[in-house]
């Protein structure tokens, strides 16, 4: 059900997963953890989302979600309304309180977690939050709520869509090498562009001033394991990663 970053997993405090898709209830094509926003019969929904969130030892409740835009906007995700209504729209959250947890949706886009003493945080970059440079956005909020540096992150990147099956056209690599050097994550296949989308966020952790990063090897097109836009169609299912605090 859950996948682990080796670096938040030895985080005292702190918990977190990414989902597979893999021990939920959901039927069709969105078998069988699929943790999508208001596309589906909302007790499959209630119900993944209660056994993620009890495999993390939170209350699904205490889980905050946003409405992804695909943007650079931030929220404060202390309070919400559970994960099935979204508070607003953004495209990370931060979190400060104790026994709180965050979450964004994925289905091939990077989900970044962080962490440092006293707050969490959880981001959604695709290739336009990528070219927004939302992940900077999200170290910066998470540093200001808890007074922490960027060099006290603990960063994981997780799942997303590998080099190896993103070919993208060039309004990607231009917007996206505003902030990073195009050798870091184009690289050139015969006639077709791809893009690591996974190092160019983790090269704009590194010029935030996050250095220890953790970055997972697996690509959500590649492998049966995952839900993929791109594999499987606008119709797939939806992945999710959560981070929270212990306690509260």
């Amino acid at each position: 059900m859950l996948l682990a970053s080796q670096r938040l997993a030895e985080l005292a405090g702190v918990v977190h997963g990414f989902t597979t898709r893999n021990g939920g209830v959901s039927k069709g094509e969105l078998r069988s953890l699929h943790l999508g926003l208001g596309d589906e019969a909302q007790g499959d929904l209630s119900e993944n989302w209660r056994r993620v969130a009890a495999a993390l030892g939170l209350p699904r409740e205490n889980i905050t979600v946003a409405q992804q835009v695909h943007g650079a906007c931030v929220l404060e995700g202390d309070t919400g309304l559970g994960p099935l209504v979204p508070i607003g729209k953004a495209d990370a959250l931060v979190c400060t309180a104790p026994g709180q947890g965050v979450a964004v949706r994925v289905a091939d886009c990077v989900p970044i977690l962080l962490a440092v003493p006293g707050g969490v945080a959880a981001v959604h970059a695709g290739w336009r939050g990528t070219a927004k440079g939302i992940v900077k956005e999200g170290v910066s909020a998470l540093c200001l709520a808890t007074g922490a540096e960027p060099s006290q992150v603990v960063a994981a990147v997780g799942p997303r869509i590998g080099a190896c099956c993103y070919a993208v056209g060039p309004e990607v690599v231009e917007g996206i090498g505003v902030h990073v050097a195009p050798d870091l994550f184009v690289s050139q296949r015969g006639s077709a562009t791809h893009v690591d989308l996974g190092a160019a966020n983790a090269a704009q952790l590194q010029a935030a001033g996050v250095t220890d990063i953790d970055v997972l090897d697996a690509c959500t097109a590649c492998e049966p394991r995952f839900f993929s836009h791109r594999g499987d169609g606008p119709g797939t299912g939806r992945l999710a990663a959560v981070i929270g605090l212990e306690g509260g």
